[in-house]
């Protein structure tokens, strides 16, 4: 084992003194990203781009720091539980390996952020086209315009375009644009429309008016939902974390000695396993939740 451990202290020096500096950097995250972009999906790969575009990607050096930081994590609990360098090198790499799918939750949290952003200023500038010029069609070409729409959203308002003109309806586009976007904003807005234009509504005016007042106040609890969460995740993550240390607790009732007999036992190294993953899955789980379902009413 300690050939193990001074053989990989042997490779990271070499690439250190080949690589130095932000080179280091840069070289290890390019292998990385090189093997992780064979077989990342394809989701991972468009929210991590619009997270770039957004300036919100994390660095080279933050990633490093997240590998380090996690690693010593989970070789420190490996070795309080276990009191072994081998099973803390395991655990050390096991936590490491999770950090791929920790940066696709993020990268997905920020563009779902964006995603209904972009779906708040569409409807209320859609809403606002239309009582101008009382045509669904030429107010998704105003809002086309007018420059306030990105990507992917602003590709969709156009394909919504050519299908209303395609169609003569605008049956087809709102059918597309609600599956893209399933939000009861979008759909709420959509059927308004679709009764204006088939039921000819003589004073279209005050229900816009309505629709605009129900989008700020959706708008607010899906804001003030997301403080929420930020709190609950620090609360969460803090307790998540003290669950792991709580077995320095039992080595304190216990003493060492005792403890460490206790692990020759295959039971009981058994059980602790069970106890780190167990507690692994719960974090992980309650990190989906709160980087998933932005704005999903």
């Amino acid at each position: 084992m300690e050939l193990i451990i001074l053989l990989l202290i042997a490779i990271f020096i070499f690439a250190y003194r080949k690589n130095t500096g932000d080179n280091f950097y840069k070289f290890l995250v390019q292998e990385v990203n090189g093997m992780y972009e064979k077989i990342a999906p394809y989701s991972f790969q468009t929210v991590r781009e619009k997270s770039k575009e957004l300036g919100q990607e994390f660095t080279a050096k933050e990633y490093m720091a997240q590998v380090v930081l996690f690693g010593a994590l989970g070789a420190i609990v490996a070795y309080l539980y276990f009191a072994s360098i081998l099973w803390a090198i395991f655990y050390a790499v096991a936590a490491i390996a999770f950090i791929p799918y920790l940066a696709f939750l993020r990268c997905n949290r920020i563009y779902n952020e964006f995603i209904f952003e972009q779906i708040q200023i569409y409807t209320t500038n859609v809403i606002m086209e239309f009582n101008t010029t009382q045509s669904f069609v030429k107010a998704l070409e105003g809002v086309k315009e007018s420059g306030v729409l990105e990507n992917p959203v602003l590709d969709d308002i156009k394909l919504m375009i050519d299908l209303a003109y395609q169609n003569g309806t605008i049956d087809e586009s709102i059918k597309y644009f609600d599956e893209r976007y399933p939000y009861y904003m979008v759909k709420n807005m959509h059927q308004l429309f679709l009764q204006i234009t088939k039921e000819g509504a003589k004073d279209s005016g005050e229900s816009l008016e309505n629709m605009l007042l129900d989008i700020d106040m959706l708008v607010e609890g899906v804001y003030r939902d997301k403080m929420d969460r930020n709190v609950f995740h620090k609360k969460f993550l803090t307790f998540g974390f003290a669950l792991y240390f709580l077995v320095m607790l039992t080595q304190f009732l216990l003493g060492s000695e005792n403890y460490i007999k206790m692990l020759e036992d295959w039971y009981v190294v058994v059980l602790l396993h069970g106890i780190i993953i167990i507690n692994t899955y719960f974090l992980i789980n309650g990190e989906k939740f709160y980087n998933e379902d932005i704005g999903g009413e």
